[in-house]
């Protein structure tokens, strides 16, 4: 053969190792990013009549699904030879998932802030392909350093994406809104949260994902030895989770805390159109929400976010005192959500905790704060202004302040999204002794209309209970208002959109899981490492490797 026949052979078997269709390639990495976002909180809605597709329900976590979506994005990548077609695909995965976990945020800027529509949509694109930019950073690199050795694929795999999801969930202030690892809440991995947290539990995801494509076939697909040894290493780790899961019993770190509290949550249903409107949201507010304190029977009373919708000095005359009055005598207390200050002072995202025999107040202030909604980041205050949003910079609270002791129980709030950042309620738990033993979260998601931030964020308490094996209340104006227990179970919620009270009770946990032991003395830091760790090793020992092949 000669060399110009050898040169067409050879361009002709590259023409073939091409996808004949680009355009294919780029539409399914989108999609399977759109079945990422759906896997997190299911989007259809179902009823009797029309039963959901595969007998799934509006709002539900779908664990294979995320495992199917993330796999048809590895699967992807290892056919991928360059960087920037592998950075490119990584961003349309991700910015398609991120739109459809955070469309929601549309509503916010454009019902509700004013922004002209164009601009709404351009600012929810522009900020959900900014986040997408760190999972494209994760896939290009993945492919700029494919380890040599293909045992290493997944594991760099896992640990780049590790790696994207701890930058998304805490640089720049951090949004890990919409995690994959949240899909899990239900499935047979979330065994493993309080061990690893949510962090960990996205990585072994993204393992499982890389070890399932690689099965696939491809060039990284390895030996066939090599591929029944990772089908095993994933059956075992999926029949290893399930079998954990199975038992319906106490949690294994979880000791049980005092006397079981019984609680009332309070869901107003104030529109939000209406809600800061002195004419009628307001007093509707006020009337309902002091009514259904005054009348509750249970322990513990709590209502949502700015439930009182107004400042204490600009409330009615002896509507204060009178709250102060019910709670000040008996075995009742009350947690209510109010911003405080003064244009003077600032103002902060509180929340009063009213209980008998205190001579003040029990107060929590909002810490982490919404860019935009709550605090201006420099630069910005154009944007902002082109809103209609009061009360559009708030102060911090402290970083650490102290529960609220009640009836043997210590009680962590937390306000708005804030129970996102489960490294942030960790520290509370350094000292055994003096941990939370119940976590309480209220919110206002009518910001959000009637789409799916109300379910996702239901998933985020529920694996903060499982990463620490605590109750988690939500208590919010419009849904979703829920008791969860300490594995992450529902045991009562409201329908959303409707106005009600949730009864319940609450069993406080005291003992701490792994999880809760290291994040709250290391943050972060442990997976940080490991996942940098797994990729110096695999630098090296491709250089080492390439260093052996030289003549």
């Amino acid at each position: 053969m000669s060399l110009t026949e050898a040169g067409t052979v050879a361009r002709l078997a590259s023409a073939r190792a091409r996808p004949q269709w680009p355009g294919a390639s780029l539409l399914l990495s989108m999609l399977a990013g759109l079945a990422q976002g759906a896997s997190i909180a299911w989007p259809l809605a179902s009823s009797a009549a029309a039963p959901g597709f595969l007998g799934l329900r509006e709002g539900q976590p779908v664990w294979w699904l995320q495992v199917l979506a993330l796999t048809l994005l590895a699967w992807q990548l290892m056919r991928c030879s360059r960087w920037r077609a592998a950075a490119l695909r990584g961003w349309l995965f991700a910015s398609a998932w991120l739109a459809l976990t955070v469309g929601w945020t549309f509503v916010a800027l454009h019902t509700y802030a004013g922004l002209p529509f164009l601009l709404a949509a351009l600012a929810v694109f522009l900020w959900t392909g900014l986040l997408a930019a760190f999972h494209a950073v994760a896939c290009g690199l993945f492919v700029a350093l494919k380890p040599v050795n293909k045992a290493w694929t997944a594991i760099i795999f896992a640990a780049l994406w590790l790696l994207g999801e701890l930058a998304r969930g805490t640089w720049l202030t951090g949004f890990g809104w919409g995690g994959a690892a949240y899909a899990h809440v239900d499935g047979p991995l979330s065994v493993l949260a309080p061990w690893v947290g949510v962090y960990g539990l996205g990585a072994v995801s993204a393992w499982l994902a890389m070890a399932l494509a690689q099965l696939a076939g491809g060039q990284d697909a390895g030996t066939p030895k090599e591929r029944l040894i990772r089908l095993a290493l994933a059956s075992l780790l999926l029949a290893s989770a399930w079998l954990a899961g199975r038992d319906p019993g106490t949690a294994p770190h979880a000791a049980q805390s005092a006397a079981p509290l019984s609680v009332s949550l309070l869901q107003g249903n104030i529109a939000q159109n209406e809600k800061l409107e002195t004419g009628t949201g307001v007093p509707q507010a006020l009337n309902w929400y002091a009514e259904q304190l005054k009348a509750s029977q249970s322990s513990l009373v709590i209502a949502p976010e700015t439930a009182i919708p107004v400042l204490p000095q600009q409330l009615p005359e002896g509507y204060w005192q009178a709250l102060q009055q019910r709670f000040g005598t008996g075995a009742q207390a009350a947690l209510t959500g109010i911003p405080l200050g003064s244009y003077e002072l600032g103002y902060t995202n509180s929340v009063f905790g009213l209980k008998p025999g205190q001579s003040q107040a029990w107060r929590y202030d909002k810490r982490h704060l919404v860019p935009f909604g709550e605090f201006i980041p420099p630069w910005f205050k154009w944007f902002t202004q082109l809103m209609n949003m009061p009360l559009g910079d708030f102060n911090r609270g402290a970083a650490q302040q102290p529960p609220f002791l009640w009836q043997g129980q210590r009680i962590a709030l937390s306000i708005c999204y804030e129970d996102l950042f489960g490294e942030e309620l960790a520290p509370s738990l350094a000292e055994p002794a003096l941990a939370p033993t119940i976590f309480v979260n209220i919110s206002n998601l009518a910001w959000f209309g009637h789409g799916l931030a109300k379910e996702q964020h239901l998933q985020i308490a529920r694996m903060r209970a499982i990463e620490f094996e605590r109750p988690f209340l939500l208590a919010t104006n419009t849904g979703v208002t829920a008791i969860v227990d300490h594995r992450g179970r529902v045991s009562g919620r409201l329908p959303s959109d409707t106005r009600g009270v949730l009864v319940g009770t609450v069993h406080g946990r005291t003992a701490l899981t792994p999880y809760a032991n290291w994040v709250a003395r290391f943050g972060l830091w442990p997976l940080w490492l490991l996942a940098l760790g797994c990729l110096m090793w695999t630098l090296r020992s491709s250089r080492t490797v390439r260093r052996g092949d030289r003549p």
